[in-house]
This record gives C-alpha cells, structure tokens and sequence, in this order.
C-alpha cells in the first residue's frame, strides 16, 4: 500500500511538474503555438469535467452543456462591448461562472423532472433555444458573434501574454479537478451516485432526489460558465456556434473517452480528443471517421476510458 502511495504520489509531482515547465520548455524551443494548444486542451478538460459530474456521478447524459459554456463566454463578450476592452477578470469571470450556474438552475428545475431520452431531448431543447435567441441578437453581433479587443485583465499580470494565461488557467482548472475530486469522494458525491444507480430507492430512504440532482447541474454550469469565460479570452472571440448541440456533443465524447465518472476523466478525454485530432487532421481531412473507430475501441476495451485504465492498473 505504501509503494502505491509512493507511486501516485511521484506521479501526481512529475505531471505537476511538466505542465508547469511546458510552456517555458515550448517558448525555449520556438513552439509557442503548442501553449495556446495546452490552454485550450485545459479549458475543454473543465468543461468536460463539469459535464462529468452530471453524467458520471449523477447519470444524467446532458445536451444542453453548450448553453452554460457559451453563455459564460458572451458575459465577458458583452462586457467587453458595453463596459470597455480588457474588463477586469475578477467581475466578468466570476459573473461568467454566476450566469452558467442561473441558466443550470432554470433549465434543471425543468428537465430533472424527466428522466432518460425525455432528459436529454429537453436539455437538448433548452440549448437550442438559447443558441437561437443569441443569433438573433443583432446588437452584439447576432451570427457573427463578438470580437474582443484584449483579454480580460488582472492586477499584476498581463493576460496578453499566452504564458502567463496558461498558468491562470492551468491554476483554476487544477483547482476545479481537485474540488470535483473531493466533491466525488463527499457525501453529496455518494447520495449523487446512490441516485445514479437507484433513484426510487433512494427516495425512499428520504433523500430528496431532485434537489441533489439540481444542486449538481448548478455547480456543473458554474464551471461551465467559468470554461466559455476562459475559452472568450483565448479566442477574444465569442458566437453563437459556442452553445450550437455539437459542442455539447463534443464535450460528451470527451467524458466517455476520458472515462465517466472519474475524477480526471475529463482532462484525459480532453487532452486525447484534441491530439487525436491535431494528428490525425495532419493526414486527412476525414479524421473524424478515424476518431469514430478509437471511440468504438475505446467504448468496447476499455470502458471506464482512459483514466479508468490508469486507475485499474494502479
């Protein structure tokens, strides 16, 4: 037992440690495009790992994720348009975050009172509905989306520069996984599993159900929010495509790839889906049909996904 402590704990230090030596490493080395790739790669892992905790935790399989995700991002384009360039990250981020965890809360305490194929056609519904209303909005860009002069700012450092934005997002995409973590291994984490695996019966012992449930969704569309702000500043750019279905579809298949219900699911899935797509895009411009037999492979050989293997062999 304590040399599989050792081990985990060795582990957890080395990649610690490559992800904060990457982007100087990459700079030294002329590769600085591969930085924006690594933040982006950490922005979708949030995303991903919101929708985890919906999925993996509590098995309710969401389409509408793409909402909360863009309209955390139109927070800081809307800012950026009405208030001025460069808004301080510490309003529009964490009002990115408040406005995610509100529409979480709206859509939830509707569609959690569908369970299955009626949840996802509803979330799915919600999502569409509101990827209407901002292509119809013509004052901040309706079709076009936003374009942001400069990325939000924060006092002492200059998000301008990709370094110093991978090692903001690299810091809140670590605590995010560390606090989805502890959340999983929580009581809240246990009831929400129990329900996941036996809602009637969990009723019965007096839980109230759609509350955890609703709880959940909200905190998974805080982080959302939080995911569509980071993803504004690394484009300074917003559209409606951000809350389009496919988004939340390719945020699904991160979470299987990655492995549900774990903890680092969403990072694994995250970083896979993206190289995997920065690899095979470099032979073919069909290299989705290629990612569809991985996701099979996956789906058949290894079904917790890739961190499940690393967890198993653990």
């Amino acid at each position: 037992m304590i040399g599989a402590t050792t081990r985990r704990h060795g582990a957890t230090l080395a990649a610690i440690a490559v992800a904060l030596a990457f982007p100087l490493l990459a700079r030294a080395l002329g590769q600085e495009f591969y930085v924006g790739f690594a933040s982006r790669v950490l922005i979708l892992a949030l995303l991903a790992s919101s929708l985890n905790l919906v999925v993996g935790l509590g098995g309710m399989v969401s389409l509408g994720h793409a909402a909360l995700f863009g309209a955390g991002a139109y927070v800081v384009g809307i800012a950026a348009a009405e208030i001025g360039p460069g808004t301080s990250a510490l309003l529009t981020w964490p009002l990115a975050m408040a406005a995610g965890a509100l529409l979480a809360l709206l859509i939830g305490a509707i569609s959690l009172r569908t369970h299955g194929v009626y949840f996802i056609m509803i979330t799915l519904a919600f999502a569409q509905m509101v990827y209407y209303v901002f292509v119809s909005l013509k004052t901040w860009g309706g079709d076009d989306g936003l374009s942001l002069a400069r990325r939000s700012s924060l006092p002492g450092l200059s998000l301008a520069d990709d370094v110093a934005f991978y090692y903001v997002v690299l810091a809140l995409c670590a605590a995010a996984l560390v606090a989805l973590a502890r959340l999983a291994r929580s009581r809240f984490g246990v009831v929400l599993v129990g329900i996941r695996d036996n809602e009637p019966r969990m009723a019965s012992l007096g839980y109230p159900t759609f509350r955890f449930k609703l709880v959940a969704f909200v905190i998974s569309g805080a982080l959302a929010g939080l995911a569509g702000a980071l993803m504004a500043n690394q484009n300074n750019f917003v559209s409606p495509n951000m809350m389009h279905w496919e988004q939340s579809g390719v945020a699904l298949v991160m979470v299987i790839l990655g492995g549900l219900a774990s903890p680092w699911g969403g990072l694994a899935g995250a970083a896979a889906f993206l190289v995997l797509e920065e690899v095979l895009s470099a032979f073919t411009r069909h290299w989705q049909i290629a990612l569809g037999v991985i996701l099979l492979l996956v789906v058949f050989f290894a079904p917790r996904g890739i961190a499940g293997v690393f967890e198993r062999r653990r």
